[in-house]
């Protein structure tokens, strides 16, 4: 019979959420066991992927290009204490590229909103100072200019993570009816290129949250960088190492399948190359995706009985969690959406005209964002000074119509989309590619409290962590995954008595959106109290 081992935790997921929280446990001689279900690599969403030959070159492939920044302290502050940060290329220019009506116009925009001389929220209007972007507009866009200011005003005055503000109904679609057709579809470029679906499914309080952070309090908050070498694999595996190295248990090819309450401990079942394996542990750390976590808690019962029999002495079929009512109350909890993509790069054997590595595509595209690999991955940085070649990433988010296209419908509308773009590269493409990324992208939305979980859970000594989970940190992505793991370490180390591990704050806004979103929240709350008074009476 196969044995069952006992560990003080079982982190289940080695994504940024998992291996933040393996980290420092290990780092507090917990040594928690992990256990991802990719047989190859640890990192999720920022691992390594598959391996293309083009023309004698090899290239690594990945979930996609991710930005580092400069809000994500507490993520770079734990590569850096390991000594694990890289140096990461920083992004200079980022291009919005606009067609309407088969007229395509371009713009820099990047750079141009992060060295504002205008303090926030004002440096936006930076734009109307470059003829570029000013000459993108027409009558209409510069007389509903202050409709798109009351649009930014409210992210402003409204904080959807800290006040637990859901804007039930509300999405990125309604704020933006009324706007102009140019301002629209750069904000909802934007929206789209965080939050990675159509303007139908973005969330209001997902996009309001999502310009908070990254750019809307502060200028300097839209200041990022790129992962120089093999992306994200430079960091997860790495990362990985370290856990091992403080003791902690790394398991790749293992996908958990139930989770269930033995006594006083959890146990856990997953699938591996060896078949059916299982461990006890004290904790818990569910640090999945939010769809797979839904499955997890849904769990009736472990898989195999003779191993229940055997060990635990129980009646066959007798571990099983309570019922999902009784458990937690499933039926009222929400799990935010999870998303595909589609990721197509293509390879030239000529360089383009643009000084810009980077951008956003708006209007008649089905492409939404793109990133000139040649000038921010080193493995195509040596391919392109070797061979003078360019090679280019693309991802579309959606509509699903799109995504549901066979891949030589959507690799030659893409190659059409680029070279419409930049036409010195017609006649020069050696490789094209198209990748599908699986239903793991989390659509950012802030729900009621009662409706999502959070790090801590109904469960005793269970645990949340992801980029999906309920907190009131600001943060996003890479950065809320690996915020929400270390506190789901918190709070393991806080019930061992063991001393916990300090959280970096995030900066505050700049003093003049400071002032402003203290009137908004201020006047907000005097009319929320004078509606309570008028309601008791």
């Amino acid at each position: 019979m196969p044995s069952i081992e006992t560990h003080n935790t079982i982190i289940i997921g080695g994504g940024i959420a998992g291996l933040s929280s393996a980290l420092h446990l290990a780092e507090r001689d917990l040594k928690p066991l992990l256990l991802e279900a990719d047989f190859e690599y640890l990192g999720g969403r920022l691992a390594g992927g598959e391996t293309v030959n083009v023309n004698g070159y090899e290239f690594r492939l990945e979930h996609g290009m991710h930005g580092i920044w400069s809000q994500y302290r507490n993520f770079q502050a734990m590569l850096a204490r390991h000594n694990l940060r890289p140096v990461f290329v920083p992004a200079e220019k980022e291009n919005w590229i606009y067609r309407k009506h088969g007229k395509t116009t371009q713009a820099e925009i990047g750079s141009t909103i992060r060295r504002s001389f205008l303090p926030a929220p004002f440096h936006y209007l930076a734009l109307f100072l470059r003829p570029s972007f000013w000459l993108m507009l027409d009558l209409r866009d510069w007389l509903l200019l202050p409709l798109v200011w009351m649009g930014l005003v409210m992210g402003i005055g409204v904080d959807p993570h800290a006040e637990a503000q859901p804007l039930e109904g509300m999405t990125v679609k309604d704020l933006t009816r009324k706007w102009s057709p140019a301002v629209r579809a750069l904000f909802i470029g934007l929206a789209r290129n965080g939050l990675s679906t159509v303007p139908d499914e973005m969330p209001l309080s997902g996009f309001l949250a999502f310009l908070r952070f990254y750019t809307l309090l502060r200028r300097d908050a839209w200041v990022f960088s790129y992962l120089p070498e093999d992306g994200g694999t430079s960091v997860t595996e790495p990362l990985g190492q370290r856990i091992r190295s403080l003791g902690g248990i790394t398991r790749k090819g293992a996908r958990v399948t139930s989770i269930a309450r033995d006594g006083e401990k959890w146990l856990v079942c997953w699938e591996s190359a060896q078949g059916q394996e299982f461990a006890r542990a004290e904790h818990i750390i569910l640090a999945t995706d939010s769809q797979n976590a839904k499955k997890l808690l849904e769990t009736r019962k472990v898989a195999s009985n003779p191993v229940e029999n055997h060990h635990l002495g129980h009646q066959k079929n007798a571990i099983e969690p309570a019922s999902k009512e009784n458990l937690l109350g499933l039926s009222n909890i929400l799990f935010p959406k999870s998303l595909e993509n589609a990721v197509v790069r293509l390879w030239f054997d000529a360089k383009p005209k643009t000084t810009r590595e980077a951008g956003i595509f708006t209007g008649e595209f089905i492409l939404h964002n793109y990133f000139w690999l040649d000038r921010l991955n080193n493995p195509f940085r040596r391919w392109a000074r070797e061979t003078g070649g360019s090679a280019i990433e693309a991802h579309i988010y959606g509509p699903d119509e799109m995504l549901n296209q066979p891949d030589a419908v959507i690799l030659a509308q893409a190659i059409q989309d680029v070279q419409s773009v930049w036409k010195e590269l017609r006649g020069h493409r050696i490789y094209a590619h198209i990748q599908r990324n699986p239903a793991t992208h989390t659509l950012p939305e802030i729900m009621a409290k009662e409706n999502q979980l959070g790090i801590k859970t109904p469960w005793e000594n269970l645990y949340c962590a992801g980029d999906w989970v309920q907190d009131t940190t600001p943060a996003f992505f890479i950065e809320r995954a690996c915020i929400t793991g270390i506190k789901a370490a918190n709070m393991v180390l806080e019930s061992e008595g063991i001393a916990t591990l300090p959280l970096l704050s995030y900066l505050p806004p700049e003093p003049l959106a400071a002032w402003i979103e203290h009137l908004m929240q201020g006047g907000r709350g005097r009319v929320r109290r004078r509606k309570k008074v008028e309601k008791a009476k």
